[in-house]
């Protein structure tokens, strides 16, 4: 089985290739294909997979190219996990945004907004490339905004790009952890759009766990969401939000905060990642060991300015393994093997969530077979959260609108219907000074 792998030189490649490396069932991957337009990036990473995979009988083969049309001929899965403009764009992205007071972050806010526009053409080019020449693949996209790319994506591919995100995994596991349960064993509804979602209950052998976590002060603070919004919050929700809900819900301390920053996330997994990768230029360097040193510290400092505003101290050490590539892997084989599985994924709708259509990307426990995910039927969300959903995946329709047509009014109209963006004339600037720093964005009339 061939995995080919956009955004092949990207620093967490390697997680999905050590991934595949436990994976010794029938039917496995046997060949990974690595695209990038950086050879320079492509050759650092392929060092790293090489020493992966020294000592492990029948390693997936790895080769690398820059060709994208050569990367996807015969792809059986495409795993796409781009970042149009790299990490100086969102180091940009952060920059322009901060400067009008609002939030840059790269998925919330006016910085996803700005993520969004430049990216969902490439993914739309990308799209039309599989149906064209790997028209029998399945691709799975963790490229951000996810939701937003996944539903950009479904247009052209239809139910046969599904989205992943780790968040929600870990949030599950923090909270089966704290309860004294099996995360493998216990069913977590969990409902919303990417980085916008609620656990709403926790079941192990039919019976809801979580009014037990949000009746004890003591065990709410035991875990990072309980620590980042506090139990008092949590319990007037009467759900465990998504930790990204943080910038929704403490908008102006996390704004503050990463302004008095010395440097916004994105410089420094800017600058960060150009040490790793100019160390990697030394021939002699230990590929493995300089990578799983710079993963190590980008984990643990992931978040920082929030966890930092909230007081809720340093990340655990089993939340610092990362977990994407695991969702990816679980996918791959209940789709390959037609191994049934339930994950959390970002799927179309299908009439999940009443309050929107049956085209929205939303992000909902799925039953995962041979014919792909299936979102499980899921309660009405609260008010209060269905006006969020509601209000953010409006913001999602205008940014595919403004790519679709280049209309330089709708990307204004996106920007100026975001809940964190609070003014038209914010919006304006904003598009002004996106436009003036990020090339990709010249389509925008």
């Amino acid at each position: 089985m061939r995995l080919t792998i956009l955004g092949g030189g990207g620093f967490r490649v390697p997680l999905v290739y050590g991934a595949l490396l436990a994976d010794r069932a029938e039917g496995r991957v046997t060949r990974v294909v690595l695209h990038d337009l950086d050879p320079d990036r492509l050759s650092a990473v392929t060092r790293v997979l090489a020493e992966q995979a020294a000592g492990v009988p029948d390693a997936p083969e790895v080769t690398a190219t820059t060709d994208l049309d050569e990367a996807l001929r015969g792809a059986d899965f495409v795993f796409s996990a781009i970042r149009v403009g790299g990490l100086q764009g969102r180091a940009d992205d952060e920059r322009v945004a901060l400067a009008e007071d609002v939030l840059g972050q790269e998925t919330v806010g006016a910085g996803g907004i700005a993520y969004g526009l430049r990216t969902v053409p490439v993914a739309v080019d990308i799209a039309r490339r599989v149906a064209r020449l790997a028209p029998d693949a399945w691709v799975i996209n963790f490229t951000n905004p996810a939701g937003l790319v996944t539903e950009a994506m479904s247009r052209h591919l239809g139910d046969r790009v599904i989205g992943i995100c780790d968040s929600p995994v870990g949030l599950g596991r923090r909270i089966a952890r704290v309860l004294g349960a099996d995360p493998q064993e216990a069913w977590i509804d969990y409902v919303g759009l990417n980085h916008l979602g609620w656990v709403r209950g926790l079941r192990v052998a039919g019976r809801d766990q979580l009014p037990r976590l949000l009746a004890d002060p003591v065990l709410l603070g035991s875990f990072e969401e309980g620590r980042l919004f506090g139990a008092e919050w949590l319990r007037s929700l009467g759900a465990v939000p998504n930790e990204y809900l943080h910038y929704y819900y403490f908008n102006r301390e996390a704004v503050r905060a990463y302004q008095e920053a010395e440097r916004t996330r994105g410089a420094f997994l800017r600058d960060q990642q150009a040490r790793f990768y100019e160390e990697m230029r030394r021939p002699g360097t230990p590929a493995l060991a300089a990578w799983d040193r710079t993963r190590a510290e980008r984990e643990a400092t992931y978040m920082a300015e929030n966890r930092e505003a909230a007081g809720a101290g340093e990340r655990e050490a089993d939340d610092l393994s990362g977990g994407y590539e695991k969702v990816a892997l679980a996918l791959m084989r209940a789709v390959a093997r037609d191994e049934r599985a339930v994950l959390i994924l970002n799927v179309r709708n299908r009439g999940t969530l009443s309050a929107l259509d049956a085209e929205a990307v939303i992000e909902v426990p799925c039953v995962v077979d041979a014919s792909g995910a299936h979102p499980v039927t899921a309660d009405p969300l609260p008010g209060h959260a269905t006006g969020l959903v509601c209000a953010v995946k409006a913001v999602e329709r205008e940014i595919l609108e403004a790519a679709a047509t280049g209309s330089r009014a709708t990307a204004v109209k996106a920007f100026s219907l975001h809940p964190l963006v609070d003014s038209v004339n914010v919006a304006r600037r904003l598009v002004d000074g996106y436009t003036a720093v990020h090339p990709g964005l010249a389509y925008l009339r």
